[in-house]
């Protein structure tokens, strides 16, 4: 019988691999290994009908040693602790790729939200703020959405900090609507920035277009969603997309901003019907003929026996951990070039830190600005993952989190110990 996959396991298992692979000084290593506070925390809810029921959360900050804890909140009925320890920890190294000046952190609560109304879902916010009240702050512990999270959630957050604090506090979260503080461009930055890795990685092996490759999008919440749109407004074909529902596939094209359009009035992709349009299992996408597979819905969606039967030329890992260590060894053996989560999908992040830089110097920069910065950091950051590549002769994930290591580990060196 195989073993259960551990998220926080298996991104523990890559970073003393990358260690290694850079023949990185371990003397500071022992620090990173595991979150410097975890936070659980029990949530009773008044329900609309009355009755009372108590949700799990959680909060876990694993680095701060380059600035503060920044990280999402997702609402999952499957969430749990480790799930939220491996985030967290792929938020410290995805933020020193990125070369911002944040540490990292996760949050969720065990709930599935679509059982919940909206009412209930706002006590259930305002109840894990008030939780973790004392944890959060605009220079200690910045969240922002995740799974199932968005504007509404932050906005929430924002308010009941701020009611806390008796005073304004606008930069406590990221991702929050417009007109609370918000920056333009947030909402598409995380799929904008996998459309921005995917070039990035086809410019270095010569091809200088996205014009007419074959895109497949696992997971249509915000990543999968926007990605998929931006990706068609390049003229690349999105052949295939998929939701908790199943999948669709259409060899010549789906029309990503009308797919949109449909599930923006809560359908499912199940209930998408049209000529030439093909309805598909989950692994079914993963393994359709494609250049570019995205997989933007959890982790652990390619395992080794998957790996083995993948028919892409490129992965580009909109979710956080969506590929097990033992399937990275497969994909390197078969040539399929993977680009890793830390650096795919950081385009989110690093817009959250445009939105407070944004909120400090009370100013609101443009859409354009905002993109065209976001594409200048990325294409910046890939310079730095590709040199580290050709000198370790590795593969994109071990040249990110060596060069996430780095950064990390010579600021604990130069910081010291304390006391």
């Amino acid at each position: 019988m195989s073993k259960a996959y551990d998220p926080f396991e298996n991104v523990q298992t890559v970073m003393e691999k990358a260690v290694d692979v850079g023949k990185i000084d371990k003397t500071m290593f022992e620090i990173l290994k595991n979150p410097q506070r975890e936070t659980k925390v029990y949530l009773p809810i008044e329900m609309d009908d009355g009755s009372i029921k108590v949700f799990e959360g959680y909060r876990v900050q694993h680095s701060n040693i380059r600035g503060p804890f920044k990280g999402g909140i997702r609402y999952h009925q499957n969430c749990d602790l480790n799930e939220v320890k491996a985030l967290a920890t792929w938020m410290s190294l995805k933020c020193a790729v990125a070369n911002i000046p944040y540490g990292g952190a996760k949050g969720g609560i065990r709930v599935n939200p679509a059982e919940l109304s909206k009412k209930e879902l706002c006590r259930l916010t305002r109840r894990f703020t008030f939780a973790i009240a004392d944890l959060i702050g605009p220079d200690k512990d910045i969240p922002a959405p995740d799974v199932n999270t968005n504007s509404q959630t932050m906005a929430w957050i924002l308010d009941t900090y701020q009611q806390l604090q008796g005073k304004q506090c606008s930069r406590v979260v990221t991702g929050k609507p417009i007109e609370l503080g918000g920056s333009k461009g947030r909402n598409s930055a995380t799929g904008r920035g996998v459309v921005t890795a995917a070039k990035l990685a086809l410019k270095a092996d010569g091809i200088e277009s996205l014009d007419g490759i074959k895109v497949a999008v696992q997971g249509f919440g915000n990543v999968g969603s926007n990605a998929a749109r931006i990706f068609a407004h390049r003229n690349a074909c999105v052949v295939a997309l998929s939701d908790v529902s199943g999948g669709i596939y259409c060899s010549s094209g789906l029309d990503a901003d009308e797919i949109s359009e449909f599930v923006a009035d809560g359908k499912l992709l199940k209930d998408y019907n049209k000529d030439d349009v093909l309805h598909i299992s989950n692994e079914e996408l993963l393994l359709c003929e494609c250049d570019i597979l995205v997989p933007a819905a959890l982790e652990n969606q390619i395992n080794a026996e998957v790996a083995e039967k993948l028919k892409c030329k490129y992965i580009v890992e909109g979710a956080n951990g969506p590929t097990t260590a033992e399937a990275d060894e497969i994909l390197d053996k078969r040539g399929i070039t993977l680009i890793p989560d830390i650096f795919a999908n950081s385009g989110g992040v690093t817009v959250s830190y445009f939105e407070w830089v944004q909120n400090i110097q009370e100013l609101t920069w443009s859409r354009d600005e905002v993109n065209q910065m976001l594409e200048k950091l990325m294409t910046e950051s890939f310079e730095c993952i590709l040199e580290e590549k050709k000198k370790s002769n590795c593969s994109y994930r071990m040249a990110a989190y060596i060069v996430a290591l780095r950064r990390l580990l010579y600021a604990h060196d130069i910081k010291g110990l304390f006391p």
